[in-house]
């Protein structure tokens, strides 16, 4: 059984410190079963995936590329290298997507939470099968004209995040965490 020290080890790689090998078709499979073991309020399933492998990385930093310039056609060479190496370091990246159409039961921010914890899920996947992730946003998941046009996505569905997997370069160093005391008081009845 998974453990709380496990959990606890959970760290982002940069996406640039990614490389092959990534996890074969058997090992994905396994790992997006645990992902898409998530609380679903009403059990929605308000969300879906893209596997983005192979060409297809090198397409995608393509057309991330181009609309990036019509965004902002004086863009630097240093912000095109960081975009296109999003897509095209690691050995694959898997898209979370969640719906989030009319629903007359369920809130969409309840169903928007559900694919984050795709996501979360995800990267602790990776980790427990030996790779590095990151998990990312950036203006790619939130330019409609992107998100519709490249991605394919429908007007009720919302970008979550890319999740970049591959094997790690090296080893991510531990970061600042939240004091936990800090964070919690006891509610008392008014």
């Amino acid at each position: 059984m998974l453990s709380l020290a496990a959990l606890d080890t959970r760290i982002s790689v940069p996406t640039r410190q990614l490389t092959t090998p990534g996890p074969d078709a058997a090992t994905l499979q396994r790992m997006l079963t645990t992902a898409v073991r998530v609380p679903d309020h009403g059990k929605r399933v308000p969300f879906r995936l893209l596997h983005i492998s192979g060409d297809a990385r090198t397409a995608l930093a393509d057309a991330a590329q181009a609309r990036l310039l019509e965004r902002e056609p004086n863009a630097g060479d240093g912000v095109i290298t960081k975009l296109r190496a999003r897509f095209t370091a690691p050995p694959m990246t898997i898209a979370v997507i969640a719906r989030l159409g009319f629903d007359e039961k369920i809130p969409v921010s309840e169903r928007a939470s559900t694919a984050s914890c795709v996501c979360l899920l995800l990267l602790q996947a990776a980790q427990a099968e030996g790779f590095g992730a990151q998990w990312l946003t950036g203006w790619p998941a939130y330019d409609r004209q992107f998100l519709e046009n490249v991605l394919g996505l429908e007007e009720d569905e919302q970008l979550t995040g890319t999740i970049a997997i591959g094997t790690s370069q090296v080893e991510a160093p531990e970061r600042d965490r939240p004091d936990l005391n800090a964070l919690i008081s006891d509610w008392n009845p008014g």
